[in-house]
C-alpha cells in the first residue's frame, strides 16, 4: 500500500527548515485506512500533532543526518498504515515513534562534557584511589561527603494542614525560614507544585550555575509501584525560576535525574568540583557503585562516569534472627553445608540465575518437564531484589537449591551488604528457609569513562 504523509509532516521532509510548526493532519487528504481513522479520533489527532512538533525540531537541528531522517520517518508511516483501521494499534506506533524521536531530540540537544568536566572527572578518581588506601570499605562515600556542598543553602518541604484530617501536602504559604524576601516573590509568581504522592515534595535553594543568584532544586516523591523519586533543577532568571530551554515533555527528560526506580539503589549529592557544582549520581549493584556528575540545567546524554568496583567476604552467621528478632542457633551440619554452598557464590559480580538447562540438583527420573525447572534454578526474579547466583546446598546426600540476593548492592557500616539465601527443595518450590547473610566489601579499583547516562536495576 502506497504511504500517504501528512500534510504538516510533508512540510517538515521537503524543506526541513522550521523548527516547528502549528499544522495537524490535512483531513481533507486523508488517503489512507489509518488517516481516515487519525481524523476521527481526538486521542490520534493530538498524537500526530506531537509527533510532528518533534519532528520538526529534530529536522532542523540534525543537519546533515536529515535525509535518514526522512528515511527513518517514511518507514515508519508504511508501518503505521499496516494498522489499516485499528486505532490501538495506531496509537501504538504513534507512542513508538515519539518515545524514539524524543530520545533523539534529546541527544541532539544535550550537553557534551568538556576538558573541566573531564578534569573534574579525574580528580574524582584520583580521590577516591588515595581514599582507599585507608578505608578500602567506604572511599567512595568518603570522598563524596568531603566534596558535598554544605554552605549556601536552604532546603524546606511541602506542609500538611494541621487542621486537615487526610490532608495533601501542599507548597508552603508562609516564607520559610532562610528564604530571602526576594526569592519568595520568585517563587510565589513561578507557581512551584513539586508534590508528588500525598504531595510529598521538598526543595533546595542553591546556586548551580554560579550567576550569584540561588537556583532551586526540587525533589518529588512519586511514589508507585517502583516507590521511586525525581529530581528537577529550575534556574532562577529575573523575578521567575525557569525549567530547560527545551520543554520536558518534547525532549524526554522531564527531570535531571531519578531515584528508586523499580527498586534500585540510587542517590544523589550535589558536590562542587573544580569550581562547577555537579549531581553525583550514584547508581549501584552488587559488586560495583557507578556515579555520574550530572550538570544542572544540562539536558543529560553523555557524561563523566567514575565506576568503584568492590568485592566481598560473605558468611552465614550462626546464629540468626527473623523478622521477629528471634534467635536460633543453626547446628553445625547445616552451618557447615550453607557456607559451603555460599563458597560458590561470585565474591565480584552478580551472576543471576545461570544456564537454565543446566541442573543444579540431579533431576529424579520420571519429573516431567514442567517440573524440571525446579532443579536448573530458584524461580524467577522480581524488580525488587537482585539475584547474586543460585548454587545447590548439599545436606548429607540431600540437594537443595539456594539464592543469594541482594538489594542492589545497599550497604551501610552497620549491617554491611544487606543480603539474604533462600533455600528450598527442588519438589517443593513453594516452601522456602530464609537465612542471613553478613557481607563486608573491599574496594578493589576504580575506572574513568565518559559514557551514556542510562540506569536501572
Amino acid at each position: 500500500m502506497k504511504s500517504h504523509l501528512p500534510l504538516a509532516i510533508l512540510s517538515v521532509l521537503g524543506a526541513a527548515a522550521a523548527p516547528a510548526f502549528s499544522a495537524g493532519l490535512d483531513c481533507s487528504r486523508a488517503a489512507t485506512g489509518a488517516e481516515t481513522a487519525n481524523c476521527a479520533s481526538e486521542n490520534l489527532r493530538k498524537l500526530d500533532f506531537q509527533l510532528s512538533a518533534v519532528y520538526g525540531k529534530l529536522a532542523a537541528a540534525q543537519g546533515s543526518k536529515r535525509a535518514a531522517l526522512r528515511r527513518e520517518q517514511v518507514d515508519w508511516l508504511t508501518a503505521r498504515d499496516r494498522c489499516a483501521a485499528d486505532t490501538s494499534c495506531i496509537a501504538a506506533r504513534y507512542d513508538e515513534r515519539l518515545a524514539t524521536l524524543r530520545i533523539q531530540l534529546r541527544d541532539v540537544n544535550a550537553y557534551r562534557p568538556d576538558d573541566v568536566d573531564r578534569a573534574a572527572l579525574e580528580e574524582l578518581r584520583q580521590a577516591v584511589e588515595t581514599a582507599r588506601k585507608t578505608d578500602s570499605e567506604f572511599p567512595l562515600e568518603k570522598v563524596i561527603d568531603a566534596l558535598r556542598i554544605k554552605s549556601g543553602i536552604t532546603s524546606f518541604a511541602n506542609a500538611y494542614d494541621a487542621n486537615a484530617t487526610g490532608s495533601v501536602a501542599q507548597f508552603p504559604t508562609i516564607r520559610p525560614e532562610g528564604v530571602t524576601a526576594d526569592e519568595w516573590r520568585a517563587l510565589r509568581e513561578s507557581g512551584i507544585e513539586g508534590g508528588g504522592e500525598n504531595g510529598a515534595g521538598a526543595y533546595t535553594l542553591m546556586d548551580v550555575d554560579g550567576d550569584g543568584q540561588r537556583d532551586l532544586v526540587i525533589d518529588t516523591y512519586l511514589g508507585g509501584t517502583g516507590l521511586f523519586g525525581e529530581t528537577s533543577v529550575l534556574r532562577r532568571k529575573g523575578g521567575r525560576f525557569e525549567g530547560p530551554a527545551i520543554p520536558n515533555d518534547e525532549s524526554g527528560a522531564s527531570a535531571l535525574y531519578t531515584t528508586g526506580g523499580r527498586g534500585a539503589n540510587q542517590s544523589g549529592q550535589w558536590i562542587r568540583l573544580r569550581g562547577r557544582v555537579y549531581a553525583a549520581y550514584r547508581n549501584s549493584l552488587y559488586g560495583v557503585d557507578d556515579v555520574y556528575l550530572l550538570r544542572p540545567l544540562t539536558i543529560v546524554g553523555e557524561v563523566p562516569k567514575l565506576t568503584v568496583r568492590y568485592r566481598y567476604r560473605l558468611s552465614i552467621p550462626k546464629v540468626q534472627s527473623d523478622e521477629k528478632g528471634t534467635a536460633t542457633t543453626l547446628d553445625g551440619a547445616l552451618h557447615a553445608a550453607l557456607s559451603q554452598a555460599l563458597g560458590k557464590v561470585d565474591t565480584r559480580q552478580a551472576r543471576d540465575f545461570g544456564p537454565a538447562d543446566v541442573p543444579l540438583c540431579p533431576v529424579p527420573e520420571g519429573t516431567s518437564e514442567d517440573d524440571r525447572g525446579n532443579y536448573t534454578r530458584y524461580g524467577t526474579g522480581h524488580y525488587t531484589f537482585e539475584v547474586v547466583g543460585d548454587v545447590p546446598v548439599w545436606l548429607g546426600r540431600e540437594c537443595r537449591i539456594g539464592r543469594v540476593v541482594d538489594w542492589f548492592g545497599a550497604y551501610s557500616s552497620k549491617g554491611g551488604l544487606g543480603a539474604a539465601f533462600w533455600v528450598r527443595k527442588p519438589s517443593e518450590p513453594d516452601r522456602e528457609q530464609t537465612y542471613e547473610v553478613d557481607g563486608v566489601r573491599t574496594a578493589t579499583g576504580t575506572t574513568a569513562a565518559i559514557a551514556r547516562f542510562e540506569v536501572g536495576n
